[in-house]
């Protein structure tokens, strides 16, 4: 299937969803979350939430890592929509975060985090049996984990599609995917 006919389906499939299916799928994923080995995981970058969107609630990610993992630094992104860049900050908390222009919230006084996170929680609308991901299609999430080693995890409500059909070069393959009902290996 074509990333551009994925994006509309995916996007009507999650915007069709009462707010109790919603949460009950967020609770899910948050099951599934906590049954990952952390144990050599410094830091964590996680994306956050478009809620207009209906994205998974990656908040209930990040509260259970500071209460389970407080050793872990969690890092949240920054979007630079002239160069589709992220920079990435050290979370500093909900109140430390403001909405910019695409409903997206941004940390505003945080500390930037240097370096390349050990585990990146990636955004997606949909992702494919072999591992490769549809976003919003601005690259974002390919440059920044082109070349990198972090473990890319991806976060879906529903699951894998049999295959995307126009996977482009410098797609960047996720390492999982955390559905609700299991976490999928690619490698």
């Amino acid at each position: 299937m074509l990333k551009s006919a994925l994006r509309k389906q995916v996007l009507q499939q999650r915007n069709a969803l009462t707010q109790a299916q919603a949460n009950a799928l967020n609770d899910a994923l948050l099951t599934q979350f906590t049954s990952i080995d952390f144990t050599h995981i410094n830091s964590v970058h996680i994306y956050l939430p478009i809620v207009q969107h209906n994205e998974p609630n990656t908040f209930l990610l990040i509260d259970w890592l500071k209460k389970n993992h407080p050793e872990i630094v969690i890092v949240v992104p920054k979007s630079n929509f002239e160069t589709h860049t992220i920079s990435n900050f050290i979370y500093q908390g909900k109140a430390d975060l403001k909405e910019n222009q695409y409903q997206i919230p941004e940390p505003q006084q945080a500390k930037p985090f240097l370096g390349m996170p050990d585990m990146v929680i990636v955004p997606l609308l949909a992702f494919d049996e072999n591992g490769y991901r549809v976003g919003y299609g601005k690259g974002f999430y390919d440059r920044f984990l082109q070349n990198s080693q972090a473990q890319k995890i991806g976060l879906s409500f529903f699951e894998a599609i049999p295959k995307i059909t126009d996977v482009h070069l410098n797609d960047v393959r996720l390492d999982k995917c955390i559905t609700p009902t299991k976490i999928i290996n690619f490698k």
